[in-house]
């Protein structure tokens, strides 16, 4: 079928179920995110639109089932709402909340280092995130600075497509090498068994040194000497005047060893988070 009657098919499939197809928003590998306009909820909303065609079995058959199985459990104020599923002969439609104002990644773009104020209310949000996700046993393994919406002066943390349902009596460890490469883990990257709540950590600290710094903590254009890097730690730009708590809290994120690096609940009581 050619682009523009596919392209017909789908806004009348959507027009059906009452939402207005708008502009395209966002990009993935085998999904658009378009704006969309539904009169049921008499707002703008954010379309998922992934193509059952177009992407590879696994990702179809276990990864996908996997989220909209987690997502429509999820339910809290820094957390992207899913609305509803539809599905057609070659698509699926998540239907979700829309964050205006793009992703955190845009606004350091933009503008440059945060303000120390800033960036801890911002990542006190995704902390509280987070910190529901591993309480329902669920780990994100795909956070980074696109994954962080932002609605106002709001973090809305989306994108659960690598995210993993853990057993809640016992620890079970990962192999798989899930999100991205600047954002992963030395354990992850390594390959060796881990908790991927140990994992999330790594990537919070990741996105709290993007929001501080703009720039990316370790070069991930040549992986052996990242994981040299990573053994290493951070240096932190002396001109931009981080807090000593927050620098603090950034090494103890970036730990190498995951057995050192603190659980959610540990990062939420650290006193550059708890003070005001």
């Amino acid at each position: 079928m050619s682009g523009p009657k596919l392209q017909e098919e789908m806004e009348e499939f959507l027009l059906s179920n009452g939402y207005q197809l708008g502009k395209t928003i966002g990009e993935g590998t085998y999904s658009k995110v378009k704006e969309a306009f539904s009169r049921k909820h008499q707002q703008k909303v954010a379309v998922k639109i992934i193509d059952k065609k177009e992407g590879p079995e696994e990702f179809i058959q276990r990864f996908l089932p996997r989220e909209l199985q987690i997502v429509k459990r999820l339910d809290h104020k820094n957390i992207i709402r899913v609305y509803e599923m539809l599905e057609s002969d070659r698509k699926i439609y998540l239907v979700m909340e829309l964050a205006e104002d793009g992703d955190v990644f845009d606004c350091v773009l933009h503008e440059g280092p945060l303000p120390e104020s800033r960036t801890k209310a911002l990542f006190h949000q995704l902390v509280e995130a987070i910190r529901y996700c591993h309480a329902c046993g669920v780990a994100h393994r795909d956070l980074k600075c696109e994954n962080a919406l932002l609605q106002g002066f709001n973090l809305k943390l989306t994108d659960f497509g690598f995210a993993k349902q853990l057993p809640k009596n016992r620890k079970e460890l990962s192999q798989t090498f899930c999100g991205s490469t600047a954002y992963a883990a030395p354990e992850v990257l390594q390959g060796v068994p881990h908790d991927s709540r140990k994992g999330d950590i790594w990537s919070m600290g990741v996105i709290l040194y993007v929001m501080l710094c703009a720039g990316l903590p370790f070069d991930d254009t040549d992986i052996p000497k990242m994981l040299c890097h990573q053994q290493k730690g951070i240096s932190i730009p002396g001109h931009l005047d981080i807090s000593e708590e927050c620098q603090d809290l950034l090494k103890s994120l970036l730990e190498p060893d995951m057995i050192l690096r603190p659980s959610i609940e540990e990062v939420s009581w650290h006193p550059w988070l708890v003070s005001s």
